[in-house]
Parts: C-alpha cells; structure tokens; sequence
C-alpha cells in the first residue's frame, strides 16, 4: 500500500504587479496556512517519506513553512515540470517514484491539483469527497491511499482518507 498527499499551495500574495506568476509569494494568509497544515500533518503522522514540489515560489514556500513543523525530514526534489501541471503529468511523476517511498507528497497548483485529486479518488470518506469535488482550496490536504506501488496508482483507485482545509483546523493546530 502507498499513501500520496496532495497538498496545494497556501495562499498566494497579488500585491505586486511586477512579480510574474511564478514568482508570487505566500500571502499572510498563506503564511499562517502553511505551518498550521504542517503541525496538523506532523500530529496525524501523515509526514511524508518523499515531497515533489513545484518550483514555483509560493509552493516552495508552503514546502518551507510547513516541513518546518514536520518531526521527520522527507527527501524533497524540486519539480519544474510540476508549476501549472495537468493531472497526467502530475501522475506520470507519481510512477516514476517506482517502489521505495511508502508516503509521497506532491506540492503544487490548480486546476491540476484538484482534477488529480477527484480522478484518482474512487472510493473513501464520503464527506471530504463531497467537499474536495466542490473544491480544492489553498492550503488543501487530501490523503489518498491505494493498493500496490507507484507505478500501478491508476485513475479512481485511492481511497480517499481524509480531506482538510486549514480554517478547519484550530488556531494551534
């Protein structure tokens, strides 16, 4: 069995105009969000063993603030390929991790992230489905579990365990 958590981005800053896509910061927001998903993660045992994140600047960013409050330190590997990503390269990048990682985080954007999500969610917790099919917030944790390695994780088989949102979540959490 392999766990994969999708985790977008926190909350990203518009205020500065001259800054492109790419290099949009977290807002203050985001830089709230970010540690208190990471603390929810580490007091759930849902660290990961491998993180693949975009190189995007927020989501390296969200990678930053929230492994900081991880007990454990992951293999982390910076993912050009992975900024706007659609589904299919986002899972292509899965596959590729072959067999050594029992947990994998992938960090990154919408849309991607959130068609990723309900494509390969085929069963789980009826309510994060309901709620993760209406929408993939900023900051948004989805915890999928699937029979098998990284190369046979195939559109709805995971089961989804659990869906968050960080204004679920306690100020201390």
């Amino acid at each position: 069995m392999v766990t994969l958590s999708l985790f977008r981005h926190a909350k990203s800053a518009w205020d500065s105009p001259a800054l492109g896509d790419f290099d949009r910061p977290l807002a203050p927001r985001g830089e709230k969000a970010a540690p208190r998903m990471g603390r929810y993660m580490a007091a759930e045992n849902l660290e990961p063993d491998i993180v693949l994140c975009s190189t995007a600047a927020r989501a390296r960013q969200t990678l930053e603030l929230a492994a900081a409050e991880w007990t454990s330190s992951p293999e982390i590997r910076l993912e050009e390929g992975l900024y706007h990503a659609g589904p299919a390269d986002m899972l292509r990048a899965l596959r590729n991790l072959g067999e050594a990682y029992d947990h994998a985080m992938l960090i990154g954007h919408n849309p991607g992230m959130h068609a990723l999500a309900i494509n390969l969610s085929g069963t789980g917790d009826e309510a994060g489905l309901e709620a993760m099919e209406f929408k993939f917030p900023t900051a948004a944790l989805a915890v999928i579990d699937f029979d098998g390695t990284w190369p046979a994780v195939a559109t709805g088989q995971g089961r989804l365990r659990r869906f968050v949102v960080p204004r679920e979540l306690k100020e201390n959490e």
